[in-house]
């Protein structure tokens, strides 16, 4: 039946991990619901996991010192100079300057005044890289849009609020002009790919209210030792600039009794199985299914969203978010444990108190959709108030 469900979902599950579910939910004594396997299948996919980058590699017989992920990070280890955070959060952080800003000055929690001041202050340099790759494949210009808009969120989800500043997208794809060898009828060509793709991620950045300043476009495919390699499957890479206060770089951990936030927009049946699709071999999956895993983008629910982070982290010592993190590959069903593992805990979530766009959703789709534009959250119940007031203002949805 697993195996049944791992081909019918997408959820490309490695056999060892098939048999370590197998083996766990034989002694609970009880077959897992569908929504205890969507979950395992994103939160432990490759997308998410990173497990082929932080395995152990033997070459030879020989047992390597070091991961993929370990000679990544070996390169700050020998030289962090200027480097405030790495490999710790959604985006890394950078030593910047004191600069002077107008602020709505505050004395106490909850506290605030209309009267704008000026406030020195000291703002850290933030930068974010990643990549958008099967969704752009599948549908070029929402898969562009939403990586473009992912990566917006990983910047203003750093630390406990940042602003993010100025975007990038590049693209890698197969020659434009010959025959599509070897590519699934289902995957966009890469002439779709470039004309589509570009404007996605400038869409995106454009409606959010940040410029798109640098990006880069390259067309490689070539035969070698009788094989041909390309980008059938192209790079989609998404990055940008953004500032964060000194004071807002470390998230809390939080006490027990925290309330836990959700903000943006609704839960809708779409990117399902994303971050599992992400992972899997192009062309293995069936295309329904690569449809139904690519999101939809909406930038003007995330520009209020980030402008209540805004709100949020100008208050200093006195930001009601403790953590945050956005929501992406696998939905709130990898944002949310996330967040409260990051601080040690463990917590309740009521499915029936987020918001949908649409109903009939079923407890699998409304865990594990991925609508754009959410962030998790963590605040003190103090702080609620003037949370709730701050998303009023922007009107912004939360749950």
């Amino acid at each position: 039946a697993l195996i049944d469900a791992n081909q019918r979902w997408g959820l490309a599950l490695a056999e060892d991990e098939i048999e370590y579910l197998e083996r766990n939910f034989r002694e609970l004594g009880r077959n897992p619901t569908d929504v205890e396997l969507m979950m395992f299948a994103q939160a432990n996919s490759e997308h998410c996991r990173h497990k082929i980058f932080n395995a152990q590699f033997t070459i030879d017989g020989e047992a390597q010192p070091h991961s993929l992920f370990g000679m990544i990070r070996h390169t700050h280890q020998t030289s962090p100079q200027h480097t405030v955070v790495a490999y710790a959060d959604n985006a890394s952080i950078m030593t910047g300057h004191t600069v002077e800003r107008f602020v709505a000055p505050v004395s106490g929690p909850g506290d605030s005044t209309p009267a704008y001041q000026a406030d020195t202050v000291l703002q850290h340099v933030l930068m974010k890289v990643e990549t958008h790759n099967h969704p752009t494949a599948i549908s070029p210009f929402p898969g562009a849009s939403t990586g473009a808009g992912g990566e917006i969120r990983d910047e203003g989800a750093t630390g406990r609020g940042s602003r993010p500043k100025a975007g990038l997208t590049g693209f890698s794809v197969s020659k434009l002009w010959d025959s599509p060898l070897g590519r699934p009828d289902h995957m966009a060509s890469p002439l779709q790919i470039m004309v589509e793709g570009p404007l996605g991620g400038a869409a995106f950045n454009n409606e959010f209210g940040r410029p798109n300043l640098l990006g880069y476009f390259r067309e490689y495919e070539q035969a070698v030792a009788g094989v041909q390699r390309g980008y059938h499957k192209p790079i989609m890479i998404a990055g940008g600039l953004g500032s964060i206060d000194a004071r807002q770089t470390k998230k809390i951990e939080f006490p027990a009794g925290t309330l836990l936030i959700q903000l943006g927009g609704p839960g809708m049946r779409i990117g399902m199985g994303g971050g599992a699709a992400s992972s899997m071999a192009s062309g293995t999956n069936a295309a329904s299914l690569d449809f139904d895993s690519v999101q939809r983008g909406n930038p003007e629910i995330e520009r209020r969203a980030q402008e209540v982070i805004n709100h949020c982290a100008v208050l200093g010592e006195y930001n009601p978010i403790l953590a945050i993190h956005d929501v992406g590959a696998g939905g709130l069903s990898n944002a949310f444990p996330e967040l409260v593992n990051d601080a040690g805990r463990g917590a309740r979530f009521d499915l029936s108190a987020i918001p949908l766009e649409e109903s009939g959703l079923a407890p699998k789709e409304i865990w594990c959709n991925e609508s754009q534009e959410r962030y998790v959250l963590a605040i003190a119940p103090s702080s609620l108030p003037q949370f709730q007031a701050f998303c009023e203002r922007e009107r912004c949805p939360f749950a």
